[in-house]
């Protein structure tokens, strides 16, 4: 890949991160179990901090993936996937710059072949 195209993704990985490290900045959890009313208020309290759990937790494995693509920009891996070694194809890097496989070796580990 070229230099180029490398500054290119790796402006579109930072903008990214910043995006989600901001939107991280600025949430709450809420604690489970403070809620007081009556029993459907408390269980939807419960489902939203559940919710906003798994969010967090979602955004954090993207952060992790987000600083990985960054990394192996920096040592001139990117856009390889680590399966097989064969280059991603663009529109997969345009729709998902932190990706670390190719479509193809993406969906055999999702069908568990």
């Amino acid at each position: 890949m070229h230099a180029k195209e490398l500054q290119r993704y790796r402006a579109l990985l930072i903008e990214k991160r910043r995006e989600l490290v901001t939107a991280r900045a600025g949430a709450v959890i809420p604690a489970a179990g403070r809620v007081e009313g009556d029993p459907v208020e408390q269980a939807t309290a419960e489902a939203e901090a559940e919710l906003k759990t798994q969010l967090h937790r979602t955004d954090g494995r993207l952060l992790r993936a987000i600083d990985e693509a960054l990394d192996r920009i920096y040592h001139r891996a990117y856009g390889v996937c680590e399966s097989c070694r064969e280059p991603i194809a663009r529109a997969r890097l345009e729709s998902v710059p932190w990706t670390r496989h190719c479509l193809h070796c993406k969906e055999q580990e999702h069908s568990g072949t």
